[in-house]
């Protein structure tokens, strides 16, 4: 399952069941888990540990050095979960800092093209569409939708079950469960469809346009608006998220216009 064109380091870790197909690059300290499928010209760099199931496409670089004028040289990491597709050209940096890491969930649909900075978080189950770029330092949640060409500049988060559309770029925090379209992005409703195919109830689907009502179409400020939601809208799982995301936000969420 391992071919002898493939140049594979004897001190990287490969578990049982693994196809390595010829002309793989594979390093040192790396550590790739069962079941995995490694396509013809693929880098897998030191610091990377990767889980089960995971198929990586040809020409894709995993724990690639972080472009990032603040890295040294220091033994960082990238850490890959289970049952990811990572299609090709795909490029997955490592952390800047050997206290930090660049992490990519379960499940992960990324690409072609697509590129993950460093110290990048995401989560699971998520879509990356062609040529998406995530800056170092962002965080993606679980089930969001990047359509193709999207950038994620540094440090900005995004919701679970969000929806980016094609050729959005953003500085500011996404929440959960809307739709984010246009440039200069702007909140574009609530990402109605989605809950739907996750069989989120109707009243529930309400609740959340109610508290977006507030938050984005309010003449208070979005502080104000949060403790409106808290004070006015059912409690429930997702106007929890809802709230604490918006709350813990260090760049502000996006607007409505």
């Amino acid at each position: 399952m391992i071919s002898e064109k493939a140049e594979i380091s004897p001190k990287a870790q490969i578990g049982q069941n693994v196809t390595i197909y010829p002309f793989a690059y594979i390093e040192d300290d790396v550590v790739i888990g069962d079941n995995c499928v490694i396509y013809p010209y693929v880098s897998v760099m030191n610091g990377t540990r990767m889980g089960r199931n995971n198929r990586v496409y040809q020409n894709t670089v995993l724990g690639a050095e972080p472009q990032d004028f603040n890295y040294s040289g220091e033994k960082t990491q990238l850490i890959i979960g289970d049952d990811n597709i990572i299609r090709e050209n795909v490029v997955i940096n490592r952390a800047t800092h050997a206290d930090g890491q660049t992490v990519i969930g379960n499940k992960n649909f990324l690409m072609e093209g697509v590129h993950i900075s460093h110290d990048a978080k995401i989560g699971v189950a998520n879509v990356l569409g062609y040529g998406t770029k995530i800056a170092g330092d962002c965080e993606v949640g679980d089930r969001v939708i990047f359509s193709s060409g999207v950038i994620a500049n540094p440090g900005a988060r995004v919701g679970d079950a969000a929806m980016i559309q094609s050729g959005t770029r953003f500085s500011k925090d996404i929440p959960p469960f809307i739709v984010a379209t246009d440039n200069p992005v702007r909140y574009g409703g609530v990402n109605s469809t989605i809950l739907r195919n996750y069989n989120v109830d109707e009243k529930i689907i309400a609740h959340i346009a109610n508290a977006y009502r507030l938050i984005f179409h309010g003449q208070t400020s979005v502080f104000d608006a949060v403790n409106q939601v808290v004070s006015q809208v059912p409690d429930g799982e997702q106007i929890r998220n809802i709230v604490e995301f918006i709350r813990a936000s260090k760049l502000g969420i996006i607007s409505k216009n």
